[in-house]
């Protein structure tokens, strides 16, 4: 057992090691990490990193200090500071099934449903007859009252029964039922519900002679009453200072007694009012001791119905109020394109929910911060039968947003209910007496987007009833104005990317034509006598562009083209082939290796596998078109830059490509220039050529970027291996160009000695210059390989190099094709003379070190006599002294710098 047991942690061990040599080995490529998590991580990781991510930013959790600076490089994100809530539809099959969200109206699809009059619960269950009440002794009765009123859910309806009960139960000629409104700590009145209901009134004669009677809190009877929450009896209410007999006059009635109680919740908290009016059988007998009890203990049952009955009410309003935004939302998403239809359409919604005169957005000038640009008003008056506007734009006053009311919500982004608009020192009448309007009540609210910014101000003026704004209808404005700030921010959005878009295309057009070739150009290459391929030495795998001017190098590639027939397969003007090659030419960027030098060799490698390398019998004439079409435009506009260093100085193209973004950019740029007129060599195939022209070229550029290299290498690798593959599968197909694409790429590794060396030092020029930019615009250490204080380790990165990436990939096509063999020699070549450069280099420094160490011993001899012989000079004269001295010193300031 022990024995397996040290077997076991030997393995363990090894595990370990093997996974920290891997994750190192992640930690230096960044790319290929981020390529392979973006496309093999499972929703189950990314929850888990998020949860990680989460706790270790939880201030509840105890942190452990990190050196990590403020000052990261990494971009912020606009999704990270968005709670997400993790709900399961599990949650809704609590209940019976509920209702559509989504119904169908008029033929619209909507979201609001039925109205709370069609949805609201009844109770189907009748009270007996009166007569057959009256026999019922006290206790019966009380208990018919009660399960009369017991599952009833609408506050119409209940409170109906609940007066026409106390009729019966007290004999009462007539009652009402005051409700509390407002909360504790706000201004709280009592507003009648339903009034004088006797026992033989009906809910809809109640309903339609209803008028709106307030209270205010503490004031009469029944504010006494709310406000001290114990019941009061008063056997004349003429007598009682607290009564007031307007009521009375008004009706034409007496009132004798009342009987006035609280009625409360199953907390104890006054939720209304009920009061009783004169006895029916003597209206001037008044309530006594056994009526008041009865009254209280009916009382209490009516509290908890009446309670249930309005959190019933309010579940249908709120779900009311959810779907009317819900219904905002959509017709917000819907009108993206315009901001003024959009605020038409919220208008036209507020005005018609809230029911008031005028509806007004004010948008803030976004050059102009302080004044409004425009101003969308919108009458009640506006409305015509197929509910449409009569206004199409909006007026642009431009006047500032610092006077008046409306510029004092925009100037501090709060909201303003005012009663009334002529006691506010902030309403300028002027504007009443312009319009001929009268103002009373405002309504004035922030649109803000979502950054929280003051992009507007709406503001609703009077209510259709004459009454005042109040807190619901706060409540609900403030939503609108929150839906309102995003439609708004999303239409001003769009409009600002239509007219960028409008710009790109115009800067598009001026590109293409400044990055095309000038005709003349492509004429005089048209004129140009081409050469033979065996002058060039294009079939020779060692061939080199060292000797070649730049004419040549386009008269070159035009003898690739005309060698592999594809002008006269593709039927491509010659005229245009040529301002084609001078227009990818002008299009790379005079930077120290990814040039156009560049892309001619590595079109020059594909064009020899091809031809000497006898790959032209395994590949079409369509794929041979994209490959050497590919490789000519494989790093066009490239910066002199890698991909990390884009996505370090977050350029607009990390912006623009998450992965492989120089990649996407040439082949972008490739694009271009094929679609521009006098450039469309494409123009004359067949449009199914054309498509798959354009993929293949698409993946032969973005094969050029190494993490996609290994990411498909091992596929590759297996297939060459395979003794069944015949490459008639294109997945087989596709990952054999992009294989040549890579071996392409880094042919540079396969020349003879002389060029490789002149090719490195091009290369590594290039790296040390974005290393120094690392260094001074992003102050952070660069890669050894971009160092310039590194560059003594270059053989010893060419080794890895060549191991790491170049070795595998001719070793797998040297096997497809033996022709290909030399790009395979050759590598095999370089490689053993920077292992010769490395090791020398290795033995000149223990040598150099050697030298410097008995160099220093010699100084310090020397040193040593010179002492000496000062010593025995010291009887000399005073200045053939100090001559020693200085003598002296020369010496050790010499031996100084020898050391060193």
């Amino acid at each position: 057992m022990s024995g397996e047991g040290q077997t076991g942690r030997a393995g363990a061990s090894e595990r370990n090691e093997e996974y920290e040599r891997m994750e190192k080995w992640l930690d230096d490529h960044p790319e290929f990490t981020h390529d392979y998590f973006a496309r093999k991580a499972k929703r189950s990781m990314v929850d888990g990193w998020l949860l990680a991510q989460a706790l270790s930013h939880s201030p509840n959790l105890k942190q452990p200090e990190t050196s990590n600076s403020s000052g990261s490089n990494s971009r912020n994100n606009s999704g990270t500071n968005t709670p997400v809530r993790k709900i399961s539809a599990q949650e809704f099959d609590r209940g019976d099934t509920l209702n559509p969200i989504v119904s169908t109206v008029d033929g619209a699809r909507t979201f609001l449903g039925p109205s709370t009059s069609q949805t609201s619960v009844t109770n189907k269950l009748h009270r007996r007859p009166r007569t057959e009440l009256k026999t019922l002794d006290e206790k019966e009765l009380m208990y018919e009252l009660v399960i009369d009123i017991c599952n009833e859910l609408d506050v119409n309806s209940l409170c109906h029964k609940i007066l026409q009960n106390v009729c019966i139960l007290l004999n009462a000629d007539r009652c009402s039922l005051f409700l509390v409104h407002g909360r504790e700590g706000e201004e709280r009145f009592l507003e009648a519900k339903l009034f004088d209901v006797s026992a033989d009134t009906t809910l809809e004669e109640v309903c339609e002679n209803r008028e709106a009677i307030r209270i205010p809190w503490g004031t009469g009877i029944i504010g006494h009453v709310a406000q001290t929450g114990e019941l009061l009896n008063i056997p004349d209410a003429y007598k009682d200072p607290r009564f007031n007999n307007e009521i009375d006059l008004q009706m034409g009635y007496r009132t004798h007694s009342i009987l006035s109680t609280p009625i409360k919740d199953c907390e104890g908290v006054v939720i209304g009012v009920a009061q009783a009016i004169n006895r029916t059988n003597c209206k001037d007998e008044p309530f006594n001791l056994h009526d008041e009890k009865i009254f209280s203990n009916y009382m209490a049952f009516c509290g908890i119905g009446l309670k249930n009955a309005q959190l019933y009410e309010k579940s249908l309003l709120e779900n009311r109020r959810n779907q009317v935004l819900l219904d905002l939302a959509r017709v917000i998403f819907e009108e993206q394109n315009n901001v003024a239809n959009l605020i038409y359409k919220i208008m036209m919604h507020t005005q018609s929910l809230l029911q008031c005169q005028r509806c007004q957005v004010m948008l803030i000038d976004d050059l102009c911060k302080g004044i409004f640009s425009q101003v969308f008003d919108l009458e009640n008056t506006d409305f015509d039968n197929s509910d449409t506007f009569n206004r199409e734009w909006p007026a642009e006053p431009r006047f500032p947003i610092h006077i008046g009311i409306s510029g004092y919500v925009a100037a501090t982004g709060k909201i303003l209910n005012i009663a009334n608009a002529y006691e506010d020192k902030r309403f300028d009448p002027t504007v009443d007496i312009d319009l001929n309007f009268k103002t009373k009540a405002i309504l004035c609210m922030p649109i803000k987007n979502a950054q929280g910014k003051v992009i507007g101000v709406t503001q609703l003026i009077n209510k259709l009833d004459g009454s005042i704004f109040n807190k619901n209808d706060e409540n609900l404005f403030e939503a609108f104005a929150i839906f309102c700030g995003l439609g708004i921010n999303n239409t001003q959005t769009y409009e600002t990317l239509m007219k960028a878009m409008a710009k790109q295309r115009i800067s598009l057009e001026c590109l293409s034509y400044h990055a095309s070739a000038p005709a003349d150009e492509a004429r005089r290459l048209k004129t140009m006598v081409i050469p033979s391929t065996y002058s060039y030495n294009l079939l020779d795998f060692s061939f080199s562009d060292f000797g070649l001017d730049d004419d040549d190098t386009l008269k070159a590639s035009i003898r690739m083209f005309i060698d592999l027939n594809l002008l006269e397969r593709f039927r491509i003007n010659y005229e245009t082939f040529c301002r084609w090659l001078l227009s990818v030419k002008k299009n790379y960027r005079d930077v120290t290796y990814h040039n156009w030098r560049h892309a001619f060799n590595v079109a020059q490698t594909m064009f020899c596998m091809f031809k000497s390398g006898q790959m032209d019998n395994v590949l079409t004439e369509t794929e041979k078109l994209a490959l050497i079409i590919a490789c000519l435009c494989h790093d066009l506009d490239h910066r002199g830059t890698n991909n990390q260093f884009q996505i370090k100085t977050s350029s607009p193209l990390a912006d623009l490509y998450s992965t492989s973004t120089l990649e996407h950019h040439h082949f972008d740029q490739c694009i271009m220039i094929l679609s521009t007129k006098g450039n469309d060599i494409l123009c004359n195939i067949r449009q199914d050529e054309y498509e798959e022209v354009i993929q293949m070229l698409e993946n032969a550029i973005l094969a050029t970027d190494l993490a996609l290299y290994f990411k498909f290498r091992g596929e590759f690798f297996n297939l060459v291996r395979s003794s069944e593959t015949n490459w008639n599968r294109e997945r087989d197909r596709d990952l054999l160009r992009s294989m040549m694409m890579t071996a392409s790429d880094v042919s540079a590794i396969t020349k003879p000695w002389e060029v490789q060396l002149k090719v490195a030092d091009l290369i590594a020029s290039e790296f040390f210059e974005q290393g120094d930019l690392e260094k001074t615009q992003l102050n952070i250490k660069p890669a050894e390989m971009m160092d310039r204080d590194k560059k003594d380790r270059l053989p010893d990165m060419q080794v890895g190099f060549i191991d790491s990436i170049c070795l595998p990939v001719y070793q797998a096509i040297a096997e497809i094709s033996p022709r290909l063999e030399p790009l395979l020699e050759g590598c095999k070549k370089n490689r053993q003379n920077w292992q010769y450069v490395s090791q020398h280099n290795s033995k000149h420094v223990v040598d150099e070190n050697k030298r410097e160490n008995e160099s220093k011993d010699d100084s310090i001899h020397e040193n040593e006599g010179n002492i000496e012989e000062e010593i025995n000079n010291e009887n000399e004269n005073e200045n053939l002294q100090l001559m020693d001295i200085e003598s002296s010193e020369e010496a050790e300031n010499t031996d100084s710098v020898t050391v060193s």
